[in-house]
């Protein structure tokens, strides 16, 4: 890299004139926002010219796109920059995230009666403790709405499953305080609240609950259905059935004889098994 000497103020007066001593080659460099800046020593400033030139995002919008919770690298892509020209400015801000996230764990969660004793960090532990959750593993956030509140939020993961929980904080005095806005918030809570997964669930209002199978109550074998039906009596002149092996030729009963009286004759049983037909009168 050639060093080169400055000459003057060129006769436009937006231009510094500058020269190559060993060639003698003059050289116009245009007498910009950056030129000042480098001549101060400004290197903050000249990253924010950088970005300004490179896009259309200014730096405020990034550090508020930053605090609003967006990541460098959602910006960077955004802005159309590279992520190390971003973390210039994003990184004031995220102390601030940072700072503000360890603020909250000191808050005292709101109760119906007025704020806790326990801190949110206090409460949050705990429950994790109950749920067997490893609470170290656990990260904390915050970013700033709209409203201009904050927001902190707890990310963990359960299994293969993303889990996520947002409060409300106002920092105020001792701690300031702490309001859940989401399910997994007021779970977290309440953890005497919790109880393990039951078997029996609710229909309806107005109707029985049903029990949900599980693997331990799932029988070996199919269980039969017991239908209820009425048994026939049977007739008083019915005649006995006959026997399931029956002989290859079975003689043509005679026309049933009339005793004394017009009662019929009952045949034995052994004219029933032999298939013949009684010689009694």
């Amino acid at each position: 890299m050639r060093a080169l000497r400055v000459v003057g103020l060129h006769e436009d007066g937006k231009s510094i004139v500058c020269e190559d001593p060993a060639s003698r080659t003059r050289f116009l460099l245009p007498a910009d926002e950056r030129l000042r800046a480098a001549a101060r020593g400004d290197i903050t400033r000249l990253g924010q010219i950088e970005i300004e030139l490179e896009s259309q995002m200014r730096p405020r919008e990034i550090q508020a796109r930053i605090r609003a919770g967006e990541s460098v690298e959602q910006v960077a892509s955004s802005a159309g920059v590279t992520v190390q020209r971003v973390e210039r400015f994003a990184y004031p801000v995220l102390l601030e995230r940072s700072r503000t996230a360890e603020l909250a764990q000191r808050a005292h969660p709101v109760r119906e009666d007025g704020p806790d004793v326990q801190t949110l960090g206090e409460v949050v532990a705990h429950s994790f403790g109950q749920r067997g959750h490893d609470y170290s593993q656990a990260t904390w956030d915050s970013w700033r709405g709209d409203d201009g509140k904050w927001v902190v939020v707890l990310s963990w993961k359960a299994g293969r499953s993303d889990n996520r929980a947002h409060w409300a904080f106002a920092p105020g005095a001792h701690g300031g305080t702490v309001q859940a806005l989401d399910e997994n918030a007021e779970v977290l809570l309440n953890p005497n609240a919790y109880r393990a997964p039951r078997t029996v669930r609710a229909l309806e209002p107005g109707k029985d609950a049903v029990v949900q199978p599980t693997l331990d109550s799932v029988p070996d074998e199919p269980v039969a259905k017991v239908i209820d039906a009425p048994i026939a009596e049977p007739e008083e002149d019915a005649e006995p059935p006959l026997p399931a092996d029956e002989p290859d030729e079975v003689a043509e009963p005679a026309p049933r004889a009339k005793g004394k009286k017009n009662h019929p004759i009952v045949p034995s049983w052994e004219d029933v098994l032999l298939g013949v037909r009684s010689q009694r009168g």
